[in-house]
């Protein structure tokens, strides 16, 4: 390995450092509490050589997100491409989704209740390349296969995307955040909400 990659490799390996050590503290301290200084004591290293990589800690929570999202993504282009029937495929990326956030409660949090527009704004959002708009687009392009295929009916291809892929949240932050509830099993909860959701969307042509 010549000199070029050996850097580039410890710049990539030392930006992952920096990312998980900032989805802890995020995690532990939360969003307003959050403080550059901080950071850069957990890992031992100065503030400036931090800001080398993120500029700020909006920044550093949209790495973070990302990186959810980039998982998202490599999941339901997985499911997609082993999985032949298009109501099953989407069946399988809702139920993978609650599947994420119940093995890794820390990420989803990070990412979904973190701060609300680390995106910026809407319209941003979908102009701006990102993970978490192509993880939408892909989820949006699986809903409109069911469409096609005539599983699901017809209807505005937004609200229907949006609908299932919002729904489970719900389910999930109350599962997980609480706990003095005595809940029923969390897998049998989020296969009869993602069944019945696909269910009452049927086409019944």
């Amino acid at each position: 390995m010549g000199i070029k990659e050996k850097r580039n490799k410890f710049k990539m390996e030392f930006r992952q450092e920096i990312l998980n050590a900032a989805r802890e503290l995020f995690i532990h301290d939360g969003y307003e509490k959050f403080s550059m200084r901080r950071l850069a004591e957990k890992i031992d290293y100065s503030p400036t050589t931090i800001y080398h990589y993120f500029k700020n800690k909006d920044d550093l929570l949209l790495g973070i997100c990302e990186e959810v999202a980039e998982q998202f993504l490599a999941r339901m282009r997985y499911i997609r491409s082993v999985q032949s029937n298009p109501y099953e495929a989407l069946r399988q990326a809702m139920l993978y989704l609650v599947e994420f956030a119940f093995e890794n409660p820390h990420q989803y949090k990070v990412f979904f209740l973190t701060r609300p527009n680390v995106y910026g704004t809407q319209e941003e959002f979908m102009k701006r390349e990102s993970m978490a708009r192509n993880s939408y687009f892909e989820f949006r392009e699986m809903v409109q296969a069911c469409i096609e295929a005539g599983e699901l009916r017809r209807m505005d291809i937004e609200i229907l995307t949006q609908v299932l892929a919002t729904a489970p949240h719900g389910l999930i932050t109350m599962t997980l955040y609480r706990n003095s509830f005595p809940w029923a099993d969390r897998e049998v909860l989020a296969t009869t909400l993602v069944d019945g959701l696909l269910r009452g969307f049927q086409n019944k042509e």
